[in-house]
C-alpha cells in the first residue's frame, strides 16, 4: 500500500513600486494571503526615478492531504486538477 501527501498548485503576482528594499519588501508582505509565501522578487530601478519596482511571486504551502492507493499508478490517478505529489511513502 501506498500514500502520498498532495497540495494544491496556486499561485499569485503583486507590482510594487517603492523607494527602498526595506519599503517594496513592506509592500510585498502586505500581498501575501494566509497559507502562501514569496518565492520570488526580483527588482528593477525604473528609468530616470529614485523608484524600484517588484513583482513578488507567492505560491500556495498549505492545504496538504493524503491520500492511499495500492500502486504508483492509481496514486497518480487520484491527484486532483491543479494539485501536486510531494511525496510517496510505502506502508
Amino acid at each position: 500500500m501506498l500514500a502520498a501527501l498532495i497540495r494544491p498548485l496556486e499561485s499569485s503576482t503583486a507590482e510594487v513600486i517603492g523607494t527602498s528594499l526595506e519599503d517594496v519588501s513592506t509592500q510585498l508582505r502586505a500581498h501575501q494571503k494566509d497559507g502562501f509565501v514569496l518565492v520570488s522578487s526580483p527588482v528593477r530601478m525604473l528609468k530616470g526615478e529614485a523608484k524600484m519596482q517588484a513583482t513578488g511571486t507567492f505560491t500556495r504551502v498549505d492545504g496538504i492531504r493524503e491520500i492511499e492507493a495500492e500502486s504508483m499508478s492509481a496514486l497518480e490517478a487520484q491527484v486532483p486538477e491543479g494539485w501536486q505529489m510531494l511525496s510517496v511513502r510505502s506502508f
